[in-house]
């Protein structure tokens, strides 16, 4: 199955600063480029190392995108209420939304599909708030097809440190799960 029907996507993974949206973006990059996509990612954050307003993007297609930043989101992960009101005046009317329950109490308002899920309340379950970026990436990915799920792991096998894997594979998993519900 092809999510993209011959059209470019474009997605951001809005938050704050410390969230791990850039790595995030990083594996899902990535993991659309093993599936032959065409992807270019920016990124752009504060100058503090957390609590700024963080963001990440990235236009994927079957050729070379048209221009390489968003214009259009179709998709937007948000993991703090800071990436809303930046984010919206991009979304498209028939884009989807999903937002971390706890971080992000005020749902953004439009045509558009918006999700809440628990990601930081189930990372903390799983031992590590900091966790809640992989489960709202394996969400992302589980309710768009966006990518498959086994192209995710392999670049999550190559990028997460030892320790961590495990933890990031059941945060992933967690997510497309999620995406079920």
């Amino acid at each position: 199955m092809n999510p993209l029907g011959g059209k470019e996507l474009q997605i951001r993974l809005g938050g704050a600063g410390g969230q791990g949206l850039q790595l995030c973006a990083a594996l899902l990059t990535q993991a659309l480029a093993l599936e032959g996509k065409h992807v270019s990612q920016s990124q752009s954050y504060e100058p503090t190392s957390r609590g700024g307003l963080s963001r990440s993007d990235i236009v994927v297609a079957d050729q070379t995108p048209d221009f390489p930043l968003v214009t259009d989101l179709d998709l937007l992960l948000l993991l703090d209420q800071l990436a809303v009101e930046s984010s919206m005046p991009l979304l498209k009317k028939e884009g989807t939304v999903l937002v971390d329950s706890k971080r992000v109490p005020e749902l953004p308002q439009g045509a558009f599909r918006c999700r809440s899920f628990p990601f930081v309340e189930k990372a903390r379950e799983l031992g590590n708030e900091r966790i809640a970026n992989m489960i709202g990436l394996g969400a992302l990915c589980g309710i768009s097809s966006l990518c498959a799920r086994k192209s995710l792991e392999t670049t999550l096998k190559q990028k997460s440190p030892s320790r961590f894997l495990e933890l990031n594979l059941s945060a992933l998993d967690l997510g497309f799960a999620m995406a079920l519900s």
